[in-house]
């Protein structure tokens, strides 16, 4: 009984605490934001298809659903590529907490190890610019979504004020086709009071939350890999600070084997 509790405190003792919590993080943001973004994406598709009549081009025609294609592609990609680099992130956690913490043991701190550890804080500062810019990008429709909110609620309080949504100020839809919408329609009052622009603000919302907490997991991981990187350098010059000290006390212990046996040759 005894030996198993130590044997399950060694385990959680070589848990890396910060890398854990960084993965979490990184997973539960990309989740977030490729969960809320594509359902955030099919209900703009509905909205433009419902309310404001934007048919679908042809099929060599790069129009808007086009465009909303390719970003939900882009999204299968970056919940597919994330969920491997957050793996890739904790392993190399664990070796390197291994290494920090036994020196001697089956694991050995390398010159490969090291530059693993380089190329993964390069990668992540990388990814780390990369998220800045999805939430920059996502804060678009935040932005767009919040315009539209903001003309319905005016409605309601302003009775007889002439406000209209059109498509072409956001570059939706080409300049020379009108899709407005103005208070007062029918397809105004409906697209208002439907859930499809409730539900799609909202989620658009928490995509972007989505692509903050990736950041923020992110910047964790630079700190930890950082870290890591500084621990495992100063691991390595106390590892060869004591080969180089083994090395000199062997010597010096065979010199005074060598010289004991000369002076007991010379007294017999």
């Amino acid at each position: 009984m005894c030996g198993c509790l130590e044997c399950c405190i060694k385990c959680l003792g070589g848990i890396p605490y910060p890398s854990l919590i960084a993965t979490i993080l990184l997973y539960a943001g990309v989740a977030l934001f490729c969960g809320c973004g594509h359902e955030a994406l099919s209900g703009t598709v509905t909205i433009l298809q419902n309310y404001f009549e934007v048919v679908r081009g042809p099929v060599d025609s790069l129009d808007v659903f086009t465009m909303i294609d390719i970003i939900k592609y882009v999204i299968y990609g970056i919940a597919s590529a994330f969920f491997v680099y957050g793996i890739l992130l904790m392993v190399e956690g664990f070796f390197t907490s291994g290494a920090i913490k036994d020196l001697y043991g089956d694991f050995k701190i390398t010159t490969c190890g090291r530059c693993v550890s380089a190329w993964f804080i390069m990668l992540t500062y990388i990814f780390m610019l990369a998220w800045l810019g999805v939430t920059a990008f996502t804060s678009l429709p935040v932005f767009m979504y919040f315009n539209i909110w903001s003309i319905c609620q005016n409605t309601t309080i302003l009775e007889g004020a002439t406000l209209c949504l059109d498509p072409r100020q956001y570059g939706i839809v080409p300049i020379g086709e009108g899709k407005t919408v103005c208070a007062g329609s029918e397809k105004f009052y409906k697209m208002c009071e439907s859930n499809e622009l409730d539900m799609t603000f909202h989620l658009f919302i928490c995509a972007l939350a989505g692509a903050g907490a990736a950041v923020i997991a992110m910047i964790h991981y630079l700190m930890v890999l950082s870290a890591n990187w500084a621990y495992v350098k100063d691991a390595c010059r106390m590892q060869k600070y004591e080969d180089i000290k083994s090395q000199e006390e062997q010597e010096l212990h065979d010199i005074h084997s060598t010289r004991s046996k000369e002076r007991l040759n010379a007294y017999t």
